[in-house]
């Protein structure tokens, strides 16, 4: 047994089963495709499980693979154990009905002791309790000392999750040494301590559970074998925990780096050295795979770990943002096996700054707050924090509520959950009623309903008119055999010449017609089987499942869609010349009137930015640049350079739509055969969608021309309202408007200061005497704020004794302003402070300098009361 690194155990698992036969597969991207069972990876065996039920066939029979999984079930230990994390890899050989119990036993033997060379006397086997086939495969074919083998019940070695593929496992162990063992007389294989580590689990899928206690036999058992990559590194590297394997602990070294916190001198910062060391491992392989931060499923997981990590360098001292200087060191851990990190680094550091800074702006005033509610909590001699409290934290400061329960744990308190739940539960209920019905399909395609209905074949590349059949019709949910004039339903054919929705791009429109029956195509979309399914309004007659029918899509709609596809393309070529190779494509949507683009990017775009990526595609257009669509392997795309849509996963053969060299995209979705049929490219929007994601809306074609002529329309409509013959003198006429209404203005603020002093010599004559201090309070009704500051002025011009809160009432709008003089600061007085006091008494807040500050309030009812506050609190200032 020698010291192996991290990544050369990785490469030496897999040319193991590489040479018994298997196929070696690249690791499946953390967001499950077609599985809503998942919101992420979180096991070897998790992207294959259609594989092992049938229902799709695996590329071989054997197959290994090296998994990324997040799991986050626990973690709240993360960091405070040794071993808990949320990212690990998953080694893993499996047998798709092909070899069984002999080869997968004799093999997890052969690679622990000849590959590894572990000592057998340190190596222990687990079976379950009725398993003698597999005790005989351990003792008399591999040659295990029986007295190593541990027969252990269904809770340990069994192998079940509900109904479906089930069966016995058996677990090879290591043997640490006497040292890290609990001491006790009984300790053995299955104690709690540390002696003994679980780090093989082959699992013997031989039994199909019906979920109610019923196990027939599997016709054809597989193999399901899980081996956590960074355990077998802990073990091979005679380390305690996972962060002191080789690459782990270089990003730790990282974080304490960054940090000034030198690992192993104080425990409690440890803790937050392994958080953030662990968390940023995550994020950056979930982002890597296409997890952007949202509020909501797999992108909250993110996000949850990105400010749990911030969190934690808060406790370090970390008050500036330094998560993304991390990720450099993350990516050359693990690029050798994920090349995928490298290419994506520029977009992950970016967008990891963009969320740390945007949480970095409520982080301080959630905790601020969070303190507050804690001391009140723990006063009142409480131990459950107000579920109110909490949602307040979360609904206006967006402060996690995963947070929020950490933190007050820290102090002894549980979150009253139940409380929190119903408030966010009746939040929810308000948001929904507020939302308009978006109006989807009640039914998605996506149910049995067309159980053996040949996929359709797709013609729309090379016609928009095709002679097909048809054969199935869809009405309700229901297959029904024929569809009268009024009815609407969906039609399925055996080719066609239609679109099916996807890639951004929406479904054709058109026609079809049979000898019976006229109907119209309003949408075109399709089912994870492939069926196309045409949205259709019978218009005359009758059609019937079988007919013959001629379907014709709208040439010119599709022509229109195709510029804006192709348009978007360009798009996304401008943008990562421009902008950076940090762009990616994070949604689109192509149709007829223009191009929805967003991607990734993490500041608004100048107007100089905006204009050279318009000129960068409007070159390509005028240039006519022939586009070609060719399927090829996906290794020889990637040479070519070709991009892939972010976190998307391909097959073995992909479509390339290239553009000269100025474009290459894998696309499934329809082009123009020349860019010069673009015409020309007009940028018609630049907005925020999310934290780190920018969208692009445009035009092209037609589309151009109708944005001129709105455009001239506004212009002249403008030069009629100012009476002007020529729209050309438009501009001349703005400039002398807006210089007229800069003198009005200043007319207004001479006015405004005259009324103040008027004011300021009546208020001097209610003044009171407060503490030797010269207290003016009044309310006014429909003065604005920049009036009310002009009286504070006043005020200071006559005596520097003396503080002002002055109030003005505009319908149920309060504005607050306050002052206070020289020799009144001197004997204690803040007029910051005197006007948050006072506008808190009428549900407002706000404050200031000591000279001079406002503040907003909401009740208009207890305004009086907040001004005659205004009194105690100057007094209680005052020394």
């Amino acid at each position: 047994m020698k010291w192996t690194g991290l990544n050369e155990l990785r490469e030496m698992y897999l040319s193991f089963f590489e040479s018994k036969g298997h196929l070696r597969l690249p690791s499946f991207s953390l967001i499950p495709k077609d599985d809503n069972s998942l919101l992420l990876i979180n096991s070897g065996m998790a992207p294959m499980k259609k594989y092992f039920t049938g229902e799709v066939t695996p590329p071989r029979k054997r197959v290994t693979t090296c998994q990324k999984c997040i799991r986050t079930g626990d973690i709240e230990n993360v960091g405070i154990t040794d071993r808990h994390g949320t990212f690990f890899e998953m080694l893993g050989n499996f047998s798709f009905g092909d070899y069984f119990k002999h080869e997968a036993i004799a093999w997890a033997w052969e690679f622990c002791t000849k590959v590894l060379e572990l000592p057998e006397d340190k190596l222990w086997v687990t079976i379950y309790i009725d398993d003698d086939e597999a005790y005989d495969i351990w003792t008399k074919e591999v040659g295990v000392d029986p007295s190593h083998i541990v027969r252990l019940g269904k809770e340990d070695n069994f192998w079940e999750h509900g109904s479906g593929p089930c069966g016995p496992c058996s677990e090879i162990y290591f043997d640490r040494g006497e040292e890290h063992g609990c001491g006790k007389p009984t300790c053995g294989v299955g104690c709690d301590c540390d002696r003994y580590v679980e780090f093989w689990n082959v699992v013997f899928s031989q039994f199909n559970s019906d979920g109610k206690g019923n196990y027939p036999p599997m016709e054809h058992p597989n193999i399901d074998t899980g081996m956590g990559l960074e355990r077998l590194a802990c073990i091979m590297q005679g380390v305690d925990n996972l962060f002191l394997v080789d690459t782990v602990q270089n990003i730790t070294k990282q974080v304490s780096k960054l940090t000034g916190v030198n690992y192993g001198d104080d425990e409690k910062k440890d803790i937050s050295l392994r958080v953030i060391t662990d968390h940023m491992r995550s994020a950056v392989f979930m982002i890597a795979d296409g997890v952007m931060p949202s509020n909501e499923g797999r992108g909250y997981v993110l996000r949850r770990l990105l400010r749990r990590a911030a969190r934690h360098g808060r406790l370090l001292g970390m008050h500036e943002t330094f998560l993304y200087k991390i990720v450099d060191t993350v990516v050359h851990e693990n690029q050798g096996a994920y090349p995928e990190l490298a290419e994506k680094r520029d977009m992950i550091t970016k967008l990891i700054r963009v969320e740390e800074e945007s949480f970095a702006r409520t982080i301080d005033q959630g905790l601020q707050l969070l303190n507050g509610y804690m001391d009140e909590t723990v006063k009142s001699g409480k131990t459950v924090f107000p579920g109110e409290d909490a949602f307040r934290l979360s609904d206006t400061y967006g402060f996690p509520i995963d947070l929020t329960k950490e933190i007050v744990a820290e102090r002894g308190l549980t979150v009253d959950e139940e409380e929190f739940g119903r408030l966010m539960r009746e939040q929810r209920e308000r948001a929904r009623a507020a939302r308009k019905n978006a109006g989807a399909d009640a039914w998605a395609g996506e149910s049995n309903v067309l159980d053996g209905v040949p996929e359709t074949e797709f013609l729309g590349y090379e016609t928009l008119e095709a002679e097909a059949k048809v054969l199935a019709i869809v009405r309700d949910g229901v297959r029904v055999e024929s569809a009268t004039a009024g009815d609407e339903v969906l039609l399925v054919l055996d080719r066609t010449p239609f679109y099916g929705e996807s890639g951004g791009q929406v479904g054709d429109t058109g026609s079809i017609e049979s000898e019976d029956a006229v109907l119209e195509v309003t949408n075109t979309t399709k089912n994870q089987a492939k069926n196309f399914l045409h949205h259709v309004a019978v218009q005359a007659g009758e059609i019937r499942v079988g007919d013959k029918v001629k379907a014709a899509v709208n040439a010119d709609r599709r022509a229109a869609i195709m510029r804006n596809h192709t348009a978007a393309h360009l798009l996304q070529a401008a943008l990562r010349r421009v902008l950076g190779t940090h762009v990616e494509q994070a949604g689109q949507l192509v149709n007829d009137k223009r191009v929805r683009f967003d991607f990734t990017h993490f500041s608004a775009l100048t107007k100089e930015e905006l204009k050279k990526v318009e000129e960068l595609v409007n070159h390509e257009i005028l240039s006519a640049v022939p586009v070609e669509s060719r399927e090829m392997p996906i290794e020889e795309a990637r040479k070519l350079g070709a991009m892939a849509l972010f976190g998307e996963k391909y097959g073995k053969v992909v479509r390339v739509v290239s553009a000269g060299d100025f474009s290459k995209e894998f696309c499934g979705g329809t082009h123009v055969s020349n860019t010069a049929q673009l015409g020309l490219f007009r940028i018609v929007s630049e907005s925020s969608v999310a934290a780190g994601v920018r969208r692009i809306e445009a035009v092209t074609g037609t589309n151009v021309l109708a944005l001129l002529d709105e455009t001239t329309q506004m212009v002249e409509d403008a030069a009629r309202e100012l009476k002007l013959n020529n729209p050309a003198e438009l501009v001349h006429r703005i400039g002398q408007l807006s210089a007229e209404l800069k003198e009005k203005e200043r007319e207004v603020e001479s006015l405004n200061a005259k009324l103040a002093a008027m004011r300021v010599e009546s208020l001097f004559s209610s003044a009171k005497d407060v503490k030797g201090v010269q207290l003016i309070t009044a309310r006014f009704s429909g003065v604005e704020p920049a009036a009310l500051r002009v009286m504070c002025d006043k005020v200071l011009e006559r005596s520097q004794n003396c503080v002002a809160v002055i109030a003005g009432v505009n319908g149920e709008k309060i504005n607050i302003a306050a002052c206070a003089g020289k020799d009144a600061q001197a004997k204690g007085a803040h007029a910051g402070k005197i006007v948050r006091s006072v506008a808190a008494v009428a549900g407002g807040s706000g404050g200031g300098r000591p000279d001079s500050a406002m503040a907003g309030a909401k009740d208009v009812s207890k305004l009086d009361d907040a001004l005659s506050a205004a009194e105690k609190i100057v007094a209680d200032m005052l020394k």
